[in-house]
C-alpha cells in the first residue's frame, strides 16, 4: 500500500507467538469452495487469495480445510493431511508473498458432514430433520487433537505461517461445545468444562506439535443462537481457558448452519452482531480477541478497534464484494461496499451469490451483477454435483454419488 495509515485499521499488530501482522483488517474465513472435488487446492484458488492478499488484508483465512477426507462440509474443501498434495499446497501457501498472512481453518464438519460424500458422525447420535449421525466412539475422541495436530504440522511445513482451529458455526468442535449435541455422560459431556475438554486438547496438542513461534487461533461462537444450546456464559467459559491452552488468537463469531437455524450472515444488523461477547471476553482473558460478524462499515471497524472491543476485525462478504476494501479502509478513505438486496432468495440462495462471486475476483474482477440467488445455488449445487463424484473416486472407492439419507 502507497499512502501512510491515518486509520488506526492500518496499525500493525503482534501476536503472542511474535507474527506481525501488517494492519488490523483480516479476511475471516468462507467455505470458499474451490478445492478440485479431491480435496486439492485448484490454480483458480490460489489466485482468489493472492487478490485478497494484494487488497491489503493482514490476513487470510481460508475456509473448511478438512483434518481428513471423511467428514468434509462440502466436496470443495480442501484436505490436509498424508495424501494433501504438497506442491499445491505450498503454491496456496505462497499467494500470501507481498506482507499478508494466510492459515487454513482446520475443521471437521461432524454431524454437518455432507452425506453424499460421508457418513455423518457427531459427540451423540442425531435423527433430526436434515441432519442424522452415529455417535463417536471414546477410542474416536481421544483420537481428534493427534489429527488436528497432524494437519498443523503439515501446514507449518508448507509454507503457511498459522492454523485456526474451527469451533464455531455448529462443526465438530462446536458441537461438543453445545448441549443441544452433545448428551454424553462421559468426560466428554455435560457441564461446560466437560463440554469444551475435547476444544481445549486440540488446541494444546496442535500448540505442543507446532512450537511457540507458529500462530494457533481459534474461531468460537459467542452463542449458537439456538434455544437451549450453546450461551454467552458457556462461550466465555471456554474463552476463559484458551490461553492457558495455547491460543495467539480468538476469533469470535456465532451461530449454527444447522438445516432451518437461522443464519447470522443473513441477518439485517446495523453493527457487529457479537461485540458485547467480545467486550466482556476482555475480563476472563489476554488473548488477542478478533470479531467477525456484521462488520460492514469502515466507522464501525474503527470504533471496535479504538474501544479495545476487539485487536482485530474479520469481514467476510464485505471483502467479496470489494477485496482491495483494505487499502482505502487503514488510510481512512475510500467508501463502504454496498451490499445486495434480494427479493425471496431461496435457502441457501444468498451464500451461493458470495460463493459464486470468487471466480470473478480470482479472475481480478469485481464481483458480477449477472447471478440471481436462485441462479447462483443452481450453479453453485450443479459444481457440487460434479465434485461430489470425483470426491467419491477419489477417497471412497466409488464411481458414483452416495446414497443420500
Amino acid at each position: 500500500m502507497n499512502s501512510a495509515p491515518t486509520s488506526v485499521l492500518g496499525s500493525s499488530f503482534s501476536l503472542p507467538c511474535g507474527l506481525m501482522l501488517r494492519n488490523r483488517i483480516v479476511k475471516a474465513a468462507m467455505s470458499d469452495s474451490m478445492g478440485d472435488g479431491t480435496g486439492r487446492p485448484t490454480d483458480e484458488q490460489v489466485r482468489l487469495y493472492e487478490r485478497w492478499e494484494e487488497g491489503g488484508a493482514a490476513l487470510s483465512i481460508i475456509g473448511e480445510v478438512q483434518i481428513g477426507p471423511g467428514h468434509p462440509e462440502k466436496p470443495g474443501n480442501l484436505v490436509l493431511d498424508a495424501s494433501a498434495d504438497e506442491a499445491a499446497m505450498r503454491r496456496l501457501a505462497a499467494s500470501a508473498s507481498s506482507g499478508g498472512r494466510l492459515w487454513p481453518q482446520l475443521g471437521h464438519a461432524g454431524a454437518m458432514s455432507f452425506p453424499p460424500i460421508s457418513e455423518p458422525v457427531g459427540p451423540s447420535a442425531l435423527d433430526l430433520p436434515g441432519v442424522r449421525c452415529t455417535a463417536l466412539s471414546l477410542d474416536e475422541v481421544r483420537e481428534l487433537p493427534a489429527r488436528f495436530a497432524r494437519s498443523a504440522a503439515l501446514a507449518k511445513a508448507f509454507g503457511f505461517s498459522g492454523v485456526e482451529l474451527h469451533a464455531a458455526h455448529g462443526f465438530l468442535l462446536s458441537q461438543f461445545l453445545s448441549p443441544l449435541f452433545n448428551r454424553r455422560t462421559d468426560a466428554y459431556g455435560g457441564s461446560i468444562e466437560k463440554r469444551g475438554r475435547l476444544v481445549t486438547e486440540v488446541l494444546e496438542a496442535v500448540r505442543s506439535e507446532v512450537g511457540s513461534a507458529f500462530a494457533v487461533g481459534v474461531k468460537i461462537n459467542a452463542t449458537d443462537e439456538l434455544e437451549g444450546g450453546f450461551t454467552e456464559a458457556d462461550s466465555l467459559a471456554v474463552i476463559g481457558r484458551l490461553g492457558a491452552a495455547g491460543a495467539d488468537l480468538i476469533d469470535i463469531s456465532g451461530g449454527t448452519y444447522f438445516p432451518g437455524a437461522a443464519s447470522a450472515s443473513d441477518r439485517v444488523s446495523s453493527g457487529a452482531y457479537y461485540a458485547d461477547v467480545s467486550r466482556r471476553a476482555r475480563d476472563v482473558t489476554d488473548v488477542p480477541l478478533m470479531l467477525t460478524g456484521g462488520i460492514k462499515t469502515r466507522a464501525e471497524a474503527e470504533r471496535l478497534v479504538e474501544s479495545g472491543t476487539a485487536d482485530l476485525v474479520g469481514l467476510a462478504r464485505t471483502m467479496v464484494l470489494d477485496p482491495w476494501l483494505p487499502q482505502s479502509w487503514t488510510t481512512g478513505s475510500g467508501s463502504d461496499p454496498t451490499f445486495p438486496r434480494f427479493d425471496d432468495p431461496p435457502p441457501g440462495g444468498v451464500t451461493a451469490w458470495f460463493t459464486m462471486q470468487f471466480d470473478s475476483i480470482a479472475a481480478g474482477g469485481s464481483p458480477s451483477n449477472e447471478w440471481t440467488a436462485a441462479s447462483a445455488l443452481r450453479e453453485y449445487e450443479a459444481r457440487d454435483a460434479e465434485r461430489v463424484v470425483r470426491w467419491n473416486a477419489r477417497h471412497r472407492g466409488r464411481p458414483s454419488t452416495a446414497d443420500r439419507r
